[in-house]
Order: structure tokens, then C-alpha cells, then sequence
């Protein structure tokens, strides 16, 4: 599910410093004697003038000693990184409007653009989204409203904003300069180019396209991940500390992005899907990082890392699988276009162990999904529309397999407990008995009827396979299919 992700990605993602966050760097800055040597403001002071774009400016004086220290700051991160410096980094002030104007016009050229639409309609399928939501006018206010600066690999620029606080623009500047560095060492556009062809434009697909679909997040969040370490250690540096040795930081970041400032309008509305989403590769990357960083060393963490990035997203959440080398095999596919030959295919993708989490954040609580996601072995969805009846629900197919049996029938209760969330109408067909509200484990095939068609449930061994809006010839065709490619029958 990460078309949307790799549209405000291609957008200016992750070469952007997010708004959230910032306070935290400023008030670290401000008790410790950091080489910027600037004191912290009160939050209620630093968001007044975060919302005073037009009066509270950065002045020219003010910028050119802003610029006088891109030099020792890059110096900072290059030490801190021990990635080179190869060639001095260009620098300029912009404003609102030309960022804007940015975003607009990437928007407009992107192909990712066109996508969004899709990524949306599945996001709504499984309840991450509202139904009414608007993503795509979504994302770009959320961008406008959250960038405090940003590294333009294309024009290698680092691009400081006029109206952000000078006492964080360092901050800043030190998180954007470690993707300079980033740049200059692995060619950062590239390098999150590279294996990411577009699945959706393939006509057969394999177990290796599904994993690669979380190439994106995953890279993004190395990316990011380096960026905040060094972000936090430029701000830690006058108290003698690390981000490596000062979890506490890590806990505070990680809470204040989640929380957002008062002035994040759009954050504080946004679905919470939509939310970590944007922050994963901030949050999660700098714990991959300082983990891989405190295990490893310098040179794994940062240089080593580009030549053997993880590869899924369970690799950044929980770093010892990447450190040991684990290997998650890739769930075998079944025949698409024989068991979906009355269907068009509408979207397909990796649901990974961020995504698994995301679903039981929304379906059930934030403690359930942190018991249950460290248990998830691969996942997959295949969206499709009758053919000939394009405005008809969108048909979907949704197979997670689990370390156990026990934790498959565990997901498939607090899958099908969300029915009654997703949709108005969920009644019993018959064969199953089940009160919703009290089930704690799912085993076997159990169905419902919705205003959007049927719901099929079945669980078997450590796999679990929905099937919801198809009919039931598409329906029998999946349940066969699927559960003899797992078994290897």
C-alpha cells in the first residue's frame, strides 16, 4: 500500500526536514551549548512565528550569516557520518510561494500523481482512509504546511525557507546536509531509483515483486534515519552526548512527532495511517540507525548500509532482523489472471509488517498491534473491478501469514471483528454463528454479507486469506488456490 507514500516522496520526500519535530531540536539546543550557541524560545512564541509568514521573516543579514555556516555545519555531519565532503554544497533562501509553486508543478509532472487516486480507493477499502477522504489536495497541504527545508538532489541545492525561525534553521541545516552528503557519496536519486520498477505495469507478477514493493519506505527510512542521528547529535553536541548513548531523545522525538505542534493544522486532522505514514521513515529510520549504529559502528551504520539496505519494513522496525541477517520467505502467489478472469486488475502490493500494524492500530488499539505485528511472515493484496462494470465496489484479495497458527487465528478475529467499522451493514450468512464483539480467535472459512458484496474469512495453519466484494466462482477459485500454494500441494 505505498503508492501514495512514493508520491510525496517523488514530490520532495525524503529530502525535506518535516516541521514535527523541531520544537524538540530547538529546546534541546536550548540546554545545551550546541555550536549554534542560540537559546530556545518557548513553544507558544516559536509556533507564533512559524505562523507569521508574512511579517516574520528571515531578514538578509540574517541569511547571510545562516549561509556563513553551512560550512562548519557540513563539516559536523561529514565527522558525524563519516561520509566525505567532495565538492561545496549550493545554498539559497526560498519562500512560501516558490515552494508551493514547487510542489505544484512536481505534482503536475509526476506520474506518481496519477496513481494516488488508486492508492486511495484500497486505502478506503480496508478502513485506513475515511470514505470521504480527499488524498492527493491532502498531501500536498500537509507538505505545504509541514517542510522547514529541503536538499534538491536534481539542482544539488540546499534550500533554507525564509519563514522558518532562525534559531531552527540549523537544526535543519544539519539534517539536510547529511543528505548532501548522502548525494555526493551514493547519488541519493539514483540509488532510490534502483529496483524500483512499477509493478503495476508488469503483467505477471512474482513473489520478488510483492517484496519489493516496500523498497521505497525502506529506503527512505535509511535516508531519513541518518539524517535525524545526525540532526540529534548536532543538537546534543555541546552536552557530550550522542544519540546513541541518549534513548531518551529518541522517545522524545518520537512522541513529539506523533503529538504535532499547535500550529500542524493538517497533521492533527490527518487519519492516523496517514500520519505515521509520513513519519515512519523519521521515527523508525533514526531507531534503525542508532541500533544498527550502537551494534555495528559508524561505517555499517552510514556508508555500508547504502551497498546492503534492508529490504522490508520489518527490517527497520525491528533492526535485529536486518543485524542477523534473517530471511522472511516470500509468500507464493496464486494464478491471477485464471482464478480474476472475469476482473480487471485495479491495484496490487505488499501489505508488510507496517502496514499489518497500521490495520490493527485502526481495527483495534495501538498495544494490540505492538503484541501482534513482530508475529507477521509476509503479505499481499490484489484489487480488482468487474469487467465491463467499472463503478462496481472494488473487489479484494488479502492473504497474511503469520509465525503460528495461533497468531494467524488471532488476526483473523481482529479482522473480522473491523467489519462493523468498515461497513453499515454486516449480517451473518448463515454459516457462521459468530458474536463479533466477543471473538477473540478465527479458524476456518466464515462469511458475511455487506452493502459492498460478500466477506470471506478463512484461516488455516498460519495463514490467514480474505476475499471481500468478489463473487463466489472468483471467491472458491482464491480459497484453492491460495491455500495449496501455501501448503505446496
Amino acid at each position: 500500500m505505498t503508492d501514495h507514500q512514493k508520491f510525496y516522496r517523488k514530490l520532495i520526500l525524503p529530502f525535506c526536514s518535516i516541521g514535527l519535530g523541531l520544537v524538540l531540536a530547538a529546546g534541546l539546543q536550548g540546554q545545551t551549548s550546541q555550536p549554534a550557541k542560540t537559546a530556545s524560545k518557548p513553544d507558544q512564541a516559536q509556533n507564533a512565528e512559524r505562523n507569521d509568514t508574512t511579517n516574520k521573516r528571515i531578514s538578509p543579514q540574517e541569511a547571510q550569516e545562516l549561509f556563513s555556516q553551512v560550512d562548519q555545519i557540513l563539516k559536523f555531519a561529514s565527522k558525524d557520518s563519516d561520509l566525505p565532503i567532495k565538492r561545496e554544497v549550493k545554498r539559497r533562501l526560498t519562500n512560501r510561494d516558490e515552494v508551493v509553486a514547487y510542489l505544484e508543478k512536481s505534482m503536475r509532472e509526476d506520474k506518481s500523481a496519477q496513481r494516488v487516486q488508486r492508492s486511495e480507493l484500497v486505502l478506503k477499502k480496508f478502513g485506513l482512509l475515511p470514505r470521504d477522504f480527499t488524498l492527493s489536495s491532502f498531501l500536498v497541504a500537509l507538505l505545504r504546511e509541514q517542510i522547514a527545508g529541503f536538499y534538491d538532489p536534481k539542482t544539488k541545492t540546499m534550500n533554507l525557507l525564509d519563514w522558518v525561525p532562525l534559531d531552527q534553521q540549523r537544526p535543519v541545516l544539519a539534517h539536510e546536509l547529511t543528505h548532501a552528503l548522502q548525494d555526493q557519496s551514493f547519488n541519493l536519486d539514483k540509488w532510490m531509483k534502483a529496483g524500483d520498477e512499477d509493478i503495476d505495469k508488469k503483467k505477471e507478477i512474482t513473489p520478488a515483486d510483492i517484496v519489493a514493493d516496500e523498497t521505497d519506505e525502506v529506503k527512505e527510512a535509511v535516508v531519513e534515519g541518518q539524517a535525524e542521528t545526525v540532526m540529534l547529535d548536532y543538537v546534543l553536541a555541546g552536552s557530550g552526548k550522542s544519540v546513541a548513548d541518549a534513548p531518551e531523545v529518541i522517545d522524545a522525538l518520537d512522541a513529539d512527532m506523533m503529538a504535532g505542534s499547535s500550529d500542524s493544522v493538517e497533521f492533527k486532522s490527518a487519519p492516523i495511517f496517514l500520519k505515521e505514514s509520513l513519519t515512519f521513515p523519521y521515527r523508525y529510520g533514526v531507531k534503525f540507525v542508532t541500533a544498527v549504529l550502537k551494534d555495528e559502528g559508524k561505517q555499517k551504520a552510514f556508508a555500508d548500509v547504502f551497498s546492503n539496505p534492508p529490504r522490508i519494513t520489518r527490517q527497520i522496525m525491528e533492526p535485529q532482523t536486518y543485524l542477523s541477517g534473517e530471511t522472511i520467505t516470500p509468500l507464493p502467489l496464486p494464478d491471477f489472471k485464471q482464478d480474476f478472469k472475469d476482473y480487471e486488475r485495479f491495484d496490487l502490493g505488499a501489505i508488510g509488517e507496517f502496514d499489518v500494524s497500521m490495520l490493527i492500530d485502526q481495527y483495534a488499539s495501538v498495544d494490540e498491534s505492538k503484541r501482534m505485528y513482530p508475529n507477521w511472515r509476509g503479505g499481499y493484496y490484489y484489487s480488482v473491478l468487474p469487467k465491463g462494470s467499472p463503478s462496481a465496489p472494488l473487489g479484494l484479495l488479502y492473504v497474511s501469514r503469520w509465525a503460528n497458527a495461533e497468531k494467524a487465528q488471532e488476526f483473523g478475529a481482529i479482522y473480522a471483528k473491523a467489519l462493523t467499522q468498515r461497513y453499515k451493514e454486516v449480517k451473518d450468512t448463515g454459516d457462521s454463528s459468530d458474536d463479533l464483539a466477543k471473538l477473540e480467535t478465527l479458524t476456518g472459512k466464515h462469511s458475511w454479507q455487506t452493502e459492498d458484496g460478500a466477506v470471506v474469512i478463512e484461516v488455516e495453519a498460519d495463514t490467514v486469506m480474505v476475499a471481500e466484494s468478489l463473487d463466489s466462482a472468483a471467491t472458491d477459485a482464491l480459497e484453492r488456490d491460495v491455500f495449496s500454494a501455501v501448503s505446496g500441494k
